[in-house]
């Protein structure tokens, strides 16, 4: 197995190598004064084992995240193909790129699951994450996210920030990922720089550090003015079919537009200022070597403050560019290797503790029809063998690892290691799953526990090996659901295996079954989330199976502050079970508590209970907050305070968890029920002469406007709206404004519903409307 992994790797370097070999006859028309080359050299080829495992230093791990349609993809394609990883330039149109190998996103032109790519620009290995920019798949990227050191945001220079764009940038903040922006799409007519740069601060919060300055606009757009090094790059496409591999880098002179000139002085100028006052050593540099002179600065020292400012997370690169036209890619990847940080430069907390040993952890799941699981393992500390035993903490198991594969979107090559900092793909392991922490052996999980309870750093254990768990990936609660059924008995089971296997690739995908009727029900984050579900079952599966009509995710709460005591007498066998309990129920603020519940205990009920019958009380007040008293949706809003609980010798857990329960169920119907439903936040663009059709149809929909901005020559509507009143809302306002308008939904918050709509609703439920 070595020897095949040996051979294909030899094939891949001499391939890169006559692949350069002739790119270099390419280069000939390419005048004198260019100074920077963006292709491999021939001493650039790698030994066998630099392409195999790199220096950590030399790897980036990085994502690209971005609102829908903002270029993403495209921008991944490429970059593939100037790294020399693919011979012809993919597009989303055509349907035969890269990273999209799904039929469905081929089909649709959208990216549905992340992809990971590994290639390597010059003498930096990059693995990189294609996620999606649909809402309805925004645990993409959150997982993507969990594993990477660094992030590209990509913007459509026309639109600035858009709705999604400012998920996917939280998701990003929450774990501390530093990224570079790129402005794409800079040959639309109403492409806009100083707009895009504004939105970023106002939207984002973010301080953009402006790396460039486009050259032209809209159709005129040529390229880019470096204002590190006052170069200025130029993409002369002499015909469609021009790829942009070959481009002028020249320095600036007197002979350019006076125009340009004092543009980029000033831009320079406002550059150097920035970054003095956000990075303190560039800023003594300056006054102790600069004074008389700011631009004087080298470029080296200015590219290591932009570096230091970026890894602190006090700004961000901006670069410009158009990856459809091919331009600006080159540079966005020397941005990638200069600003974002390696492995080594990101600290994580249980991960020293851990030493030399394995630590690694599994981000994502996909079935293989030969292979079967497929896990994505980012490896944080040791080395990841082949044909090796890995230790699974959270399932407590030891799996063994058939084979390792480095990951090129639906193609892999194999090989026997890999080392820390990399992003692996196994075979083998069939019981791990999303947010799983593998180490080398249970030895090395309890060693790397008491190197951390001697440092007092882990806190308290729970279990041996509880405080080494890395955290895993946040999954949010579905939103939509329906019934879906197989088309005979006989293919229940099939379709069992199905739901099991895409579950496992998908956590935010939930499958549940209805106690009352027996149906499956079906759970996800959306329309297209559960549509994209149905056809996968389809097509991958083979099982032709029928959905019910969507509905709506509701949750409950009450309206009153009610107490109530309830007593269970039952003889099981010989033995005599009697309990009591004692309760208060009352509501919460849901606009400050938000989805939680909360659970007390008299102060002298707390020192009589024993740990395990605490614990069966808390078991107890848990179960009833899954189901509400009116439909039983989960219940959110609500503090128990257990008074009182008393019990006869022998009363077993069991039966004083079923007796809280009770009590519990009876309180919550006595305290009056009150759905809350899911509110979405909407965001519309739409032109102006539309813009009535589009407000006076929300105002149908139970809509309430927060706010109406100007976007170029377009209106931004926005609003939140009722999820039960946008079912099939694309297709409404695909009609309404002839197709001129775009929309993005995403969950904002749960509000009471009032008591009309409440009673229309269970009244629809129960068959009575």
């Amino acid at each position: 197995m070595r020897v095949r992994a040996c051979r294909a790797l030899s094939r891949m370097v001499w391939g890169r190598y006559l692949l350069t070999a002739g790119l270099q006859c390419c280069r000939c028309r390419v005048s004198c004064h260019i100074n920077r080359h963006y292709s491999f050299l021939p001493d650039d080829v790698k030994s066998l084992k630099a392409v195999a495992n790199p220096d950590i230093s030399k790897i980036r791990n990085i994502g690209i995240m971005a609102h829908i349609d903002a270029g993403k993809t495209t921008t991944t394609e490429r970059m593939l193909y100037y790294s020399g990883y693919t011979r012809a330039l993919g597009d989303v149109d055509d349907g035969d790129t890269v990273t999209d190998f799904m039929a469905q996103e081929r089909e649709r032109g959208i990216t549905i699951q992340s992809a990971a790519v590994t290639f390597d620009w010059k003498t930096h290995r990059i693995n990189l994450i294609d996620t999606p920019g649909h809402v309805d798949f925004t645990l993409e990227v959150e997982r993507a996210l969990r594993v990477l050191d660094g992030a590209v945001a990509v913007f459509d220079a026309s639109a600035g920030v858009e709705a999604q764009t400012v998920t996917v940038w939280r998701q990003a903040e929450k774990h501390h990922v530093p990224c570079v922006c790129f402005l794409n799409k800079m040959d639309k007519p109403a492409a806009n720089l100083s707009f895009s740069i504004e939105s970023i601060r106002h939207k984002l919060k973010a301080n953009p550090v402006l790396l460039q300055i486009p050259v032209g606009c809209g159709k005129n757009f040529s390229g880019v003015v470096d204002l590190l090094t006052n170069q200025k790059l130029t993409w002369k496409l002499r015909s469609t079919r021009d790829d942009g591999r070959v481009f002028e880098s020249k320095p600036l002179d007197q002979s350019d537009e006076p125009e340009l000139l004092q543009e980029v002085n000033e831009a320079r100028t406002a550059l150097i200022e920035q970054v003095a006052d956000l990075d303190d050593e560039f800023a003594e540099l300056l006054l102790t070597d600069f004074s008389e002179n700011f631009d004087a600065v080298s470029s080296v020292k200015l590219q290591e403050a932009v570096r230091r400012v970026t890894l602190a997370r006090k700004g961000v690169p901006v670069l410009c560019g158009s990856s459809l036209r091919n331009k600006g890619v080159q540079p966005l990847l020397d941005a990638i290797t200069a600003y974002l940080p390696a492995p080594n430069e990101r600290h994580h907390d249980l991960v020293r503790w851990y030493k030399d040993d394995l630590c690694a952890l599994a981000f994502k799941v996909l079935h293989d029809k030969q292979r079967g699981p497929l896990v994505f393992l980012r490896i944080y500390s040791g080395t990841l063998k082949a044909q090796t035993a890995v230790y699974n903490i959270n399932r407590n198991s030891i799996e063994r690892m058939s084979r390792l594969l480095v990951p090129f979107a639906d193609q892999h090559v194999e090989i026997p290691s890999m080392t820390a900092g990399n992003i692996a793909l196994t075979v083998g392991l069939k019981q791990t799953v999303t947010g799983d922490t593998i180490v080398l052996s249970k030895a090395s999980a309890a060693a790397a526990a008491r190197r951390a309870q001697n440092d007092g750093g882990a806190g308290t254990r729970q279990g041996e090996h509880a405080s080494m768990v890395l955290s895993g990936v946040e999954v949010p609660d579905p939103v939509f659901f329906c019934t879906i059924e197989p088309p005979t008995m006989a293919k229940q089971t099939d379709l069992e295996n199905a739901l099991n296997c895409l579950q496992r690739e998908d956590p935010s995908l939930k499958v549940r079954v209805d106690p009352d009727s027996g149906q499956t029900i079906l759970c996800g984050m959306g329309e297209l989330h559960i549509e994209i579900v149905h056809d996968r079952i389809r097509r991958e599966y083979g099982v032709e199976t029928h959905l019910g009509p969507l509905q709506v995710a509701y949750r409950e709460s009450i309206l009153h502050e009610v107490s109530t005591t309830d007593t269970l007498d039952r003889t099981v066998g010989e033995r005599r079970h009697v309990v009591t309990a004692e309760l208060a129920v009352k509501p919460l603020d849901i606009s400050a508590t938000g989805a939680s519940c909360e659970l007390a205990f008299a102060e002298e009920l707390a020192g009589q209970l024993s740990p395990q019958m605490k614990e069966a009380v808390e078991n107890g007040v848990h179960s009833s907050y899954l189901q509400g008293p009116l439909l039983g949706y989960p219940v959110q809003g609500v503090a128990t305070l257990i008074q009182n609980v008393t019990m006869e010798p022998g009363t077993s857990p069991a039966m004083v968890s079923a007796c809280v329960s009770r009590c519990m169920l009876k309180a919550l119907r006595l305290a009056g029920g009150q759905l809350l439903e899911p509110v979405m936040s909407l965001e519309v663009t739409v032109g102006e002469e539309r813009l009535g059709s589009v407000l006076g149809d929300l105002a149908q929909r139970r809509g309430t406007v927060r706010d109406i901005q100007s976007r170029q020559d377009d209106k931004v509507l926005l609003a939140t709206v009722p999820l039960a009143e946008m079912m099939g809302y694309s297709t409404i306002l695909r009609t309404i404004t002839s197709g001129n308008a775009t929309f993005s939904l995403a969950l904002d918050t749960y509000e009471a519903m009032n008591q009309q709509d409440q009673n229309t609703l269970l009244k629809r439920i129960s068959g009575l409307l």
